[in-house]
């Protein structure tokens, strides 16, 4: 494999996916973690290169986009502990009877 292989696969691959989200079979969600994930990559880059400051804030930035963005499972994991823990009170024995 040639060294400018791997640059034209990947556009190749994205390409490929914006043309199915324009048919129809969507990976928004996909590509709205996508820039998240990108500024925080970008922020560490700048971190490791010696710009530690810039690359904190660039990093944390794309941390909370990316939490904002994800912040629906932290919905559903609240839900499901409550009614695990619900159902754990009613399987519970009563000691003050």
């Amino acid at each position: 494999m040639r060294s400018g292989n791997g640059l034209a696969l990947l556009l190749i691959g994205l390409g490929g996916l914006i043309i199915l989200g324009k048919l129809g079979l969507g990976l928004g969600f996909l590509f709205g973690l996508l820039i998240p994930i990108l500024i925080i990559i970008l922020g560490v880059v700048a971190w490791t290169n010696g710009n530690r400051l810039l690359g904190g804030i660039v990093a944390v930035v794309g941390g909370f986009i990316l939490l904002g963005k994800l912040s629906f499972l932290f919905v559903w994991a609240a839900a499901i502990a409550l009614v695990i823990f619900g159902v754990s009170m009613l399987g519970r024995k009563n000691s003050r009877t």
